[in-house]
């Protein structure tokens, strides 16, 4: 079935063409690279993985519950539009912010592979080509893994949200070579990543909770590498530049807060988009979502170099200033435990029915013979 078939509402195209600005930049440069860098690549080419093996496609997921999402934190709980609602519209509801959610994911996760290629062809240094490609990768395995469960396991996908599209459009149209990173490095990838986290410490669902948790480990290394190119890079800027890179931040981190709700699934519900808004502004759970949104992001900002009084003051009117402060590093290395002890639980089971295999058939030849 075409993918075009399972859009709530299917895009007007079916691409989406963005300008390429600026300069490819190519370096006769071989021998000369940043330790950090180049150690930092060898691990990209250590942890590749595939995503068709490592995760246990064979897992059942309910699409009417696949996260296994308690009715209170479901915008519409408690409201007079819940009263009305039956058991399979509230299954209903349920599939449709799932679908909203990785969706997104999906969509974002093929701008940070399109992003990931475009530093690879501008950036000027040899170290972050070689590093870059090796995100690139990493992307398309996160979008080919979030495009299957969408079609295979929830049956339903969600267009790209117009303000996330404008934060993507915005970072690709950009002729300057450090925007990608700025832009998708930190913005976007620190938006997921506050998302992937919530989900996947929230759910006690396996399947989903395995493909978080194994992009989050990579999300980790893709961070780690923005701040390292980044931090290096903007030591050397003016600083005007410096701001006009804060004001991009300013404005992204704006766009991301108030525009990511998942009202396109309320519309869809019937509900107008004014109330809508409404009722998704009153959600505790967003309130909640968008304090740990910017728990990867503001850490970061502050760490590359971006930390002027405009920047600072945005963060205090969004009431995150304090954010700055948080452990980056600890946050990323838990991450990286998480994926590791997955998998160590995954391989003890797997051992335990091969051994358990192993001892009846042990058994059932001892018992014919």
């Amino acid at each position: 079935m075409s993918t075009r078939d399972l859009y709530t509402t299917a895009p007007a195209t079916p691409t989406w063409q963005v300008p390429a600005t600026g300069a490819a930049r190519l370096s006769w440069e071989y021998e000369d690279g940043r330790e950090r860098l180049l150690a930092l690549y060898q691990k990209g080419k250590d942890k590749q993985w595939d995503g068709a093996t490592r995760i246990d496609w064979d897992l059942e997921v309910d699409p009417y519950d696949p996260l296994g999402t308690p009715d209170d934190v479901l915008t519409l709980h408690g409201t007079r539009h819940w009263a009305k609602m039956t058991e399979k519209d509230k299954g209903d509801l349920r599939r449709h912010y799932a679908s909203w959610q990785f969706s997104q994911f999906l969509h974002g996760e093929q701008g940070a592979m399109v992003c990931a290629a475009r530093i690879v062809e501008s950036v000027p240094d040899l170290d972050a080509k070689f590093y870059s490609a090796t995100q690139t990768m990493d992307e398309a395995r996160h979008a080919e893994i979030y495009g299957r469960f969408l079609h295979d396991k929830i049956g339903m996908l969600y267009p790209v949200n117009d303000n996330l599209k404008g934060l993507l459009g915005d970072t690709l149209r950009d002729s300057r070579w450090d925007m990608p990173y700025l832009g998708m490095q930190v913005l976007i990838e620190g938006l997921a990543l506050a998302a992937f986290g919530m989900i996947r410490d929230t759910t006690d669902k396996p399947l989903p909770k395995q493909i978080l948790a194994y992009v989050m480990q990579d999300e980790a290394r893709h961070v780690a590498f923005g701040r390292m190119a980044l931090r290096d890079y903007y030591r050397q800027l003016s600083d005007a530049e410096l701001r006009e890179r804060e004001e991009f931040v300013i404005e992204g981190c704006y766009l991301m807060r108030d525009r990511l709700r998942g009202v396109e699934v309320l519309e869809n519900f019937g509900i107008p988009r004014k109330e809508a808004e409404e009722l998704s502004e009153q959600s505790e759970f967003l309130h909640l979502f968008r304090k740990l949104l910017f728990s990867r992001i503001v850490p970061c900002v502050k760490d590359i170099g971006l930390w002027g009084e405009r920047l600072q003051k945005a963060y205090l009117d969004m009431g995150v200033f304090d954010l700055g402060d948080s452990n980056l590093d600890l946050l990323m290395t838990q991450d990286e435990e998480i994926a590791e002890a997955l998998d160590r639980e995954r391989f003890a089971a797997e051992e335990q029915e091969r051994v358990a295999e192993v001892e009846e058939a042990i058994a059932a030849g001892a018992a014919e013979g």
